[in-house]
């Protein structure tokens, strides 16, 4: 059994799962079923293992999501390469930059609102509360005596 990376050759458990995160988490599953239905501790190893080293529950980049994400994170890096169109890039440019102060002036007047909204609130419970301090204070008798 030998285990060199450096040169490409690997034992046969490293490339069997090198080839299974290659395909994905479905590949892991069906892999471990497979191992239930042929010989059981074999799936349940593969469960263990799965469950372990997270390949079960995480998003890592060899699961479907995670290949998702770094597609979609190379497609965001393209937004901000130079098309080789300086108008165009202008452009982008500007209207990039229009949104994000849109997005910084929507963002105060949101907090502006929450503000708006917690001080109306701290001053219905003031007078509600100096509402409440008055009644008891009506409702004795002015002698003193209950």
């Amino acid at each position: 059994m030998t285990t060199m990376t450096a040169t490409g050759i690997t034992s046969w458990p490293g490339r069997a799962e090198a080839w299974l995160d290659d395909r994905g988490k479905p590949a892991w599953i069906a892999a471990m079923i497979l191992g239930f239905v042929f010989f059981w501790p074999a799936g349940l190893a593969l469960l263990a293992y799965m469950i372990w080293s997270k390949r079960m529950f995480n998003r890592s980049s060899s699961s479907c999501g995670g290949r998702r994400m770094q597609r979609m994170a190379r497609m965001h890096e393209g937004a901000w390469m130079s098309s080789g169109n300086s108008a165009f890039d202008a452009y982008k440019t500007e209207t990039l930059r229009r949104l994000e102060d849109e997005q910084q002036a929507f963002d105060a007047f949101l907090q502006r609102l929450r503000e708006a909204k917690d001080k109306q609130e701290f001053d219905a419970f003031m007078q509600e509360r100096a509402k409440g301090v008055q009644a008891p204070v009506a409702a004795q008798p002015e002698n003193g005596q209950y």
